[in-house]
């Protein structure tokens, strides 16, 4: 039976766990920002045949976290997401749009 895992993780150790799981072999299927009372909460989704890991942390409106646009190319879209309607600071998107991926009534919406 498929298998829904959540792993919580510190946003310090992100990119050790994302390391992880491309050793381990496993696609990336999404990142999910929702907002929480001091920030926000990601969630970094993976998959490995029928089985998904969420790679989960919370943070504060001002951290800072780095892009993992390095490991999982395709990342860049759901960052450049994130910082534009949630205005979480990623750092080093290996395709940063600036803020400009989306164009918004209000900027950041969601923050």
């Amino acid at each position: 039976m498929p298998e829904n895992i959540i792993i919580p993780i510190s946003h310090e150790s992100l990119l050790e766990e994302v390391l992880k799981m491309k050793g381990s072999s496993c696609r990336l299927v999404q990142i999910c920002s929702t907002r929480i009372k001091d920030g926000y909460e990601l969630t970094y989704s993976f998959g490995k045949d029928f089985d998904l890991y969420g790679l989960r942390f919370q943070i504060g409106e001002d951290t800072e976290i780095p892009s993992i646009s390095h490991i999982y190319p395709a990342s860049f879209l759901y960052e450049n997401e994130i910082h534009d309607l949630f205005g979480v600071p990623i750092k080093m998107i290996s395709l940063d749009y600036q803020g400009t991926l989306y164009r918004t009534e209000k900027k950041t919406p969601f923050k």
